[in-house]
């Protein structure tokens, strides 16, 4: 297995604090990423069902796809009676057409362009759409660049080059903050595939840091909760 696939592959232990841990995504977002209607929708790459639940949430009709059991056993409990299926973004679960709106959170890095890209095509009905976000930490806050330095940054290359059928890309961003408390923040990053997959001292090691860090910043010494702010990173196209 090479370095990306362990990567992606790393999560599915680690779902349960994964759906702790890990923020939604704002309003703004899916509103700019589905279109007006009642379209019928394709969570792929689901997770947990952070955004599933809250497409569900909106009364629309979503079916979620993720390819580790563990990650769709912990959506079967968080979401429940949403349609949930193993699958993946090159080999989709669902029949040609059957989809208005596939979204990809903060999975698209993970995919094989080359295969996806005609599977989600095929999934889709004519004008569908597809659209990507990532939830990324804004660091022009002084803890949370703090917080980079300690964790690290890995270099995700959000590509969004999609070429046939799909037509132009367009791309948004949306600022937001989430209120947070120390245990969800050492949670969110205790979900992240870099740091899941360090040896146990290691990990260890560097969950104290981000404790340290709460307990020394003096944006967060003696905080029970405080603000994260996220840019969120979109990006939609039409299937011609």
């Amino acid at each position: 297995m090479n370095d990306r696939a362990a990567h992606a592959n790393s999560f599915g232990p680690a779902a349960e604090i994964y759906e702790r841990g890990r923020p939604s995504y704002p309003d703004a977002a899916l509103d700019w990423l589905l279109p007006a209607g009642k379209p019928t929708v394709v969570d792929l790459g689901a997770g947990t069902g952070k955004l599933t639940r809250q497409i569900r949430d909106r009364g629309l009709k979503v079916t979620a796809v993720e390819p580790s059991a563990q990650m769709l056993d912990q959506l079967r409990s968080s979401v429940p009676g949403v349609p949930a299926l193993k699958g993946s973004a090159e080999d989709i679960p669902l029949p040609d057409g059957s989809a208005d709106v596939v979204l990809v959170a903060q999975a698209w890095h993970w995919v094989e362009p080359a295969r996806a890209v005609p599977e989600v095509a095929r999934v889709l009905s004519p004008g569908g759409r597809l659209g990507l976000l990532w939830n990324v930490r804004d660091e022009r806050s002084g803890w949370v660049r703090r917080l980079g330095e300690i964790i690290g940054r890995p270099e995700q290359d959000r590509g969004t080059v999609l070429g046939a059928p799909f037509g132009t890309v367009e791309t948004a961003r949306f600022e937001w903050t989430e209120v947070i408390g120390p245990e969800r923040l050492v949670d969110m990053v205790a979900s992240r595939s870099a740091v899941i997959l360090l040896p146990p001292d290691e990990r260890a090691a560097l969950l104290g840091e981000v404790r340290r860090l709460m307990a020394t910043h003096p944006e967060l010494v003696g905080r029970t909760e405080f603000k994260l702010p996220y840019v969120t990173e979109c990006a939609r196209a039409t299937r011609s």
